[in-house]
């Protein structure tokens, strides 16, 4: 990580703080306007693919009916669920998007959310030991984890925590590391896993489930369209946050350079540790403008529809102090990402001695 002083990082607290106040003070009739307009499309969206559903048996509704769902669960959960639980329209006072009662279509519940993500990851983002969303418990990233045999596998499990995302994201909290160091224990853990087993057990009974079964005559078709809204979701969900946190210019830092820092440090930090990519409107409405994964991360309070207007304004502050603002093409990105869970699948006598990205 870059290595300023304290007048500098002060000097940067001021200028970030100075920018997140401007929006602040502009919050208004504008972004309640546009996050109720995204929930419109949204429940549009699943409305139209579940209509088409049980017309699946011709091929081309079945892939429009599958492609509606499946975006629809992913502006769901990007643009409307992941925003709204950050807190990023409370201000708003409305019930149906408040952080703390918002529950989202997905099986992790918005309580565990709130925990694993809203305060680990955002609080000791990229951390080693500290933020468990780096490589979630599967993934080698770095030689600060010494390599083992099972990391040479590692881009299978790549791929399959890119199928099951939801999944996964869903039983993060277990920390199924400190179960296999035993440092906590399964009865820790219960009062959790029922809390998991009843979100996720809605969540399938309602996607394999119900919708099937209400449209009995053609079920096996609803099942097979609604397994593949489900994975779409998880498919492009994975990728746009990986894309957001595991590129190869994505810093991590130790516990020790992080004690005690202040608000300035943080600040660093979230800049050093984020990436963004490039591309449409759409794009960025899709991927929850997660791809300004670094405003962000510097701002997750936000409304990240506004993350697009001071882009420019962290970009200036950074090339100022002369941080890195880690951005490039979505396929730039991505392509990073796979070649730096390729490189730590191996030893570390083939890859360096490089401890951080």
């Amino acid at each position: 990580m870059k290595h300023m002083t304290e007048a500098q990082l002060s000097e940067l607290e001021k200028e970030l703080d100075a920018i997140r106040d401007e929006v602040i003070a502009d919050l208004g009739e504008r972004d309640a306007r546009y996050i109720r307009r995204m929930v419109r499309l949204h429940r549009m969206l699943e409305a139209g693919g579940r209509v088409m559903m049980p017309f699946g048996f011709i091929p081309p509704v079945f892939v429009a009916a599958t492609a509606t769902l499946g975006v629809a669960k992913i502006l769901e959960n990007m643009e409307i669920g992941h925003n709204v639980m950050h807190g990023q329209y409370d201000w708003m006072n409305d019930p149906a998007l408040h952080s703390q009662t918002y529950e989202w279509d997905t099986v992790c519940t918005g309580d565990s959310w709130r925990r694993t993500h809203n305060y680990e990851h955002h609080t000791y983002t990229n951390i080693i030991g500290k933020d468990r969303d780096y490589g979630y418990a599967v993934l080698r990233l770095n030689n600060d984890e010494p390599w083992k045999p099972r990391h040479s596998l590692q881009f299978i499990n790549y791929l399959l925590l890119s199928v099951f995302f939801q999944w996964g994201v869903g039983l993060h909290e277990l920390e199924t590391e400190k179960l296999q160091r035993r440092e906590i224990s399964l009865r820790d853990k219960l009062p959790f896993l029922k809390e998991f087993a009843r979100k996720g057990g809605r969540q399938a009974f309602k996607d394999y489930v119900f919708f099937p079964l209400v449209t009995f005559p053609v079920a096996p078709i609803v099942l097979a369209g609604n397994i593949g809204a489900n994975l779409i979701r998880n498919l492009w969900s994975s990728t746009v946050i990986f894309c957001g946190h595991f590129t190869q210019d994505a810093e991590t830092f130790s516990e020790q350079e992080c004690e005690g820092e202040s608000k300035g440090h943080w600040y660093l930090r979230q800049l050093t540790g984020s990436s963004n990519f490039t591309g449409g409107r759409w794009l960025h409405i899709l991927s929850g403008h997660l791809s300004y994964q670094v405003e962000h991360h510097v701002f997750p309070d936000l409304p990240a529809h506004r993350y697009p207007e001071i882009s420019g304004k962290v970009q200036a502050v950074c090339q100022k102090h002369g941080i890195h603002y880690n951005t490039g093409s979505f396929a730039k990105q991505y392509g990073t990402v796979v070649k730096r869970v390729l490189r730590y699948s191996l030893p570390e006598r083939l890859t360096g001695t490089v401890t951080t990205a």
